[in-house]
């Protein structure tokens, strides 16, 4: 019950991370998907790689105390669900209209 309760935080920890990355980008990281006359389609991608970088600050710090093995999948799951519920959400998503 543990396991799934802090997996269950760390998905919500992921999200915020996701979505705060995406409002507000410190690295400037974009890729156009789509181009348009009517506007532009970009990805942001700073939010991704910040819940990723925190993804394997997690899982070294559980390296560390070496629970890797019993925590490492659940931290893992968090990540998984959390990457999936945030394309789903479609964080760092934007469109640059020409209007």
């Amino acid at each position: 019950m543990k396991n799934v309760f802090s997996t269950i935080l760390q998905l919500i920890l992921f999200l915020l991370v996701f979505f705060v990355g995406s409002l507000f980008p410190p690295l400037h990281i974009e890729h156009v998907l789509n181009t348009s006359p009517t506007g532009t389609r970009i990805f942001v991608a700073d939010g991704l790689l910040l819940m990723l970088a925190l993804f394997i600050v997690i899982l070294f710090i559980e390296t560390l105390r070496k629970r890797l093995a019993t925590s490492g999948r659940w931290t893992a799951l968090g990540f998984i669900l959390a990457t999936a519920l945030g394309f789903a959400m479609k964080f760092g998503f934007l469109t640059r209209s020409t209007f």
